[in-house]
């Protein structure tokens, strides 16, 4: 039952990369939703968080970062998916990075002087700050840059002032019934999670040593017996770039396998068997048709 005052409604997450948009969202959702990295761009698809309670319903949408270089095919999506997000929400949240501000901030401030919902400014990552006096001069200059419904220091890292963040959206949503199930948490399938996973785990053993182009896709997701039967490719753009993810005799490749493969366990609930498999797409990442076949545009 929900009362004449529950509030509902949807809150896009928007900012450059790499500013912990993803994190925030786990945090508030109080559950892995959207991967994470230490290497911009990692979110590459519009991903709903859903935070139920008795008085409200927040739906999250993550989003890509929003940059200004646009070279190929994959930086012309991610900037269309997080620029569409802003159409229909009912507030938005604009994350940027401790006393940093970069020409990709003011990018995303320029989109937001079309969107007419309240926005709410989090700067996260001021447990990194090391010269604190600095934080209240760059608060006051950011405020006057924009109308922000409210401007909020936090740490998502730590989860500090991420209540504070969460109630000054709950004040701004509409009075409104939920739109989900309050025990659904993402409107992603478990199959598109299990990519992500693998991912991840990709993105963070390879470092710098290998460029964006790599993907995953999963062939094979089946139910046998008690066992989840996974079993995904990794492509690559180009032939160089697969011992590199395989690693030295393997290594590598059964490493991400094993650290996605817990991870799906304790997602999904079962014991899961995973198979990986490495292959090549030259330019896949710079081609549209290809980036439609991978699953790149279903948001």
């Amino acid at each position: 039952m929900t009362g004449a005052d529950h509030r509902c409604g949807f809150v896009a997450l928007v900012g450059r990369p790499n500013v912990g948009k993803s994190t925030i969202l786990n945090r508030l959702v109080g559950q892995k939703i959207s991967i994470t990295s230490r290497r911009p761009q990692t979110t590459r698809h519009r991903i709903l968080g859903i935070k139920s309670d008795p008085q409200s319903q927040i739906v999250f949408v993550d989003t890509p970062g929003l940059h200004v270089r646009q070279p190929r095919a994959m930086n012309r999506y991610l900037n269309r998916a997080a620029a569409d997000s802003l159409r229909d929400v009912d507030v938005v949240v604009f994350v940027v990075e401790g006393t940093r501000w970069n020409e990709d901030d003011e990018r995303v401030l320029e989109l937001l002087r079309e969107v007419r919902c309240p926005v709410v400014l989090a700067v996260n990552k001021v447990d990194r700050i090391d010269d604190k006096s600095r934080l209240l001069p760059h608060l006051d200059t950011l405020s006057k840059r924009f109308d922000f419904a409210e401007l909020i220091p936090l740490s998502a890292r730590s989860g500090d002032n991420l209540d504070r963040l969460e109630q000054a959206v709950r004040r701004l949503l509409p009075e409104s019934p939920p739109f989900y199930p309050e025990d659904q948490v993402t409107d992603r399938s478990e199959r598109f999670l299990a990519a992500e996973l693998v991912r991840e785990k990709l993105f963070r053993k390879l470092g710098e040593e290998i460029p964006y182009g790599l993907t995953v896709e999963i062939e094979r997701f089946r139910n046998e017996g008690k066992v989840l039967h996974i079993h995904a490719l990794i492509w690559v753009e180009k032939a160089s770039h697969k011992p590199i993810v395989i690693g030295n005799k393997g290594e590598r490749l059964r490493e991400v396998g094993r650290e996605a493969r817990e991870d799906m366990q304790r997602a999904f609930g079962c014991k899961v068997f995973l198979q990986l498999w490495v292959k090549v797409k030259e330019g896949w990442a710079d081609d549209e048709r290809a980036l439609r076949s991978l699953g790149y545009g279903d948001d």
